[in-house]
């Protein structure tokens, strides 16, 4: 069968060339994932067709447009997360014994009130609460997740940011012993994402630390993960350790990987391809067919005026 590839990227277009080259020899050196890679921007087999699952806390089976939920174990099984493996299907094996506790967050930057959490007191200190949220992969594959957590704006709130302050930083943890991907020297670690400060105060924005019910699994960024619904999927970084509010705008791991690919906005936007590949559809994991994407992943009514006077074709 051809490959559309108006449709459907290939395996090897889910990133920069030079990075996934880099990706080929890592996982020619780790054998499990030898055929992982070619499932890029195809469905996972994982619980699919066994009926609808059920949110645990709400009974949910759908988000608020009728989206079925995605089964748990599909989004426990098909992960990117580089810091532990290339192969989607191996991320699970490798972070297994991965260390969470104990764990702190450090909050500061421009702020009145910095402060460094330790992961339970802060999850006691801000109650959390669930939100069933889209997830659109900028290779083009989405899930429809129940997550558990709290607004970032009531943690920034918390802070006090002064008023040089324009926008956020995140850090995620940097241990290349219990994060293998991270002797990759392709990658200029630790992984570092952004966010302007008036999207991070949007009620949308989440800080999860759970999905159906549970405490994350380390393949979805335990303990502590940022999850912002119109943006791709690599703006929602993982298994944060620090929160800097800062005057200039960050630049995040993938944009130094791939400045022509990966800009700092990540809005889901149909209108604006890939430079190798469409945006305009998708493949929702446990589905053959693809769907239409929608502008900002279907949040456009909430988070549209972010935007408002932007050249959304400009700023990617």
């Amino acid at each position: 069968m051809t490959r559309d590839r108006l449709t459907e990227p290939e395996p090897s277009e889910i990133t920069p060339e030079k990075v996934y080259l880099s990706r080929r020899q890592f996982v020619a050196r780790a054998a499990a994932a030898a055929g992982a890679v070619l499932l890029a921007g195809c469905g996972s087999p994982g619980q699919t067709g066994q009926g609808l699952t059920k949110s645990p806390r709400t009974g949910a089976t759908a988000d608020e447009a009728g989206n079925t939920l995605t089964p748990l174990g599909d989004i426990t099984s098909y992960n990117n997360f580089y810091e532990f493996s290339f192969g989607k299907e191996d991320v699970g094996a490798a972070a297994r014994d991965f260390k969470t506790r104990p764990w702190t967050v450090q909050v500061g930057g421009l702020v009145h009130r910095p402060h460094t959490y330790d992961i339970d007191d802060m999850l006691r200190r801000f109650h959390s609460e669930e939100r069933i949220y889209r997830m659109r992969c900028v290779e083009g594959w989405s899930m429809v997740i129940p997550w558990l957590g709290f607004p970032l704006s009531k943690l920034i709130a918390e802070a006090q940011p002064m008023s040089k302050a324009r926008y956020v930083r995140f850090t995620t943890l940097y241990n290349p012993q219990q994060m293998p991907g991270q002797k990759n020297t392709q990658f200029k670690w630790p992984y570092v994402e952004g966010l302007r400060l008036d999207e991070a105060l949007h009620p949308l924005t989440l800080l999860s630390n759970g999905l159906y019910g549970k405490a994350l699994k380390p393949q979805n960024g335990a303990p502590l993960r940022l999850v912002v619904p119109w943006k791709y999927g690599f703006k929602s970084i993982k298994s944060i350790v620090k929160i800097d509010l800062v005057e200039k705008m960050p630049i995040s791991l993938w944009m130094l990987a791939g400045p022509d690919e990966y800009g700092f906005y990540a809005n889901v936007n149909p209108a604006v391809p890939h430079p190798r590949w469409t945006q305009s559809s998708e493949r929702r994991i446990g589905e053959l067919r693809r769907r239409a994407t929608l502008p900002f992943n279907g949040y456009g009514q909430q988070v549209a005026g972010l935007y408002k006077g932007m050249d959304l074709k400009k700023f990617y």
